[in-house]
């Protein structure tokens, strides 16, 4: 049995993700953690994350999650981040007038602006619903599912995709950005897999049989 672990951090529901997780590996052990101890023995970890970019950095510091996470990262745990999970890994966001992130991966977090246009029309921010997303590597999180599946969005900064080498799949919202990066054991998605019917509960249990690489 595995401990799957899910970092609780204040930001966002997080009963979907472990609801779902439950479906996918009902064998395994679904862990909502608070604090690092929570998380001792873990064999997964998840970092999700709703809401603005400075509180989740401030919610995820507090308690201690930023030396888990990075002794994650060197052990080679596989992790999964989600929406903010995601942009919390960044070096940057342009939210709230510029927000230091993790670092974790290079590339900035953008906001998608106030006269976003596609094909002649104006596009509503916050970008919400379903966008196919095109697979730009072979990766074993994806097996299964095809490029071109649809997963549902629900944010208004993205990581643009242009000279972003970590991008594992690609969508459009007014501009080309990244729906999902990689890294060695790290696998990220700006949608949410738990609201993503068939592909999204396939891809999270891809997550769970993933050995953290490529």
């Amino acid at each position: 049995m595995q401990k799957i672990v899910v970092l609780d951090y204040g930001m966002g529901n997080l009963h979907s993700v472990a609801s779902a997780l439950q479906k996918v590996a009902p064998g395994d052990e679904v862990v909502l953690a608070t604090t690092p101890q929570e998380a001792e023995g873990a064999d997964r970890l998840i970092v999700p994350g709703v809401g603005a970019i400075r509180d989740c950095v401030e919610g995820f510091i507090r308690p201690g999650f930023v030396p888990l996470l990075n002794q994650c990262v060197e052990s080679g745990m596989p992790i999964l981040g989600i929406c903010v999970g995601m942009q919390i890994m960044m070096a940057s966001s342009e939210e709230n007038g510029g927000v230091d992130c993790l670092g974790i991966f290079p590339q900035p977090v953008k906001f998608f602006g106030t006269d976003l246009h596609e094909n002649g029309e104006r596009l509503k921010v916050p970008h919400m619903g379903w966008n196919r997303v095109q697979q730009k590597i072979d990766h074993p999180m994806w097996e299964g599912i095809e490029s071109g599946s649809r997963f549902y969005f629900v944010h208004s900064y993205y990581v643009p995709s242009e000279g972003n080498e970590a991008v594992a799949g690609e969508t459009d919202y007014g501009v080309s950005f990244a729906a999902a990066v990689t890294r060695n054991n790290i696998f990220a998605t700006q949608f949410h897999p738990e609201k993503s019917a068939d592909a999204g509960m396939l891809l999270l249990k891809n997550f769970v049989g993933w050995n953290g690489s490529n």
